[in-house]
């Protein structure tokens, strides 16, 4: 499922236009992206739990040369999907 075939399926739900779907959908990216900014936790209980974690510095190889390079350290967003969620897949 894509951006687009997302906001069509929320509009459906809830009744809204497209527009206003879509509106809802950038404002709910936008939000759970800012509280992430600020090293805070989403948590949707059933739904699931978005967090920040940091991946410490290591080595790694470059595929085309072979050559060894090092990977810097850095924060990625990590998604636990919550019990309701986790039952249905």
């Amino acid at each position: 499922m894509n951006k687009t075939q997302l906001i069509d399926a929320i509009a459906e739900k809830a009744g809204l236009s497209k527009v206003d779907a879509k509106k809802a959908l950038e404002a709910f990216v936008a939000v759970v992206g800012e509280t992430l900014e600020n090293n805070e936790k989403v948590v949707l209980v059933g739904f699931g739990s978005f967090s920040i974690s940091e991946r410490s510095e290591r080595n790694g190889r470059n595929p085309q040369t072979g050559q060894g390079i090092r990977i810097p350290a850095r924060k990625v967003v990590k998604f636990k999907p919550g019990v309701d969620l986790s039952c249905k897949v």
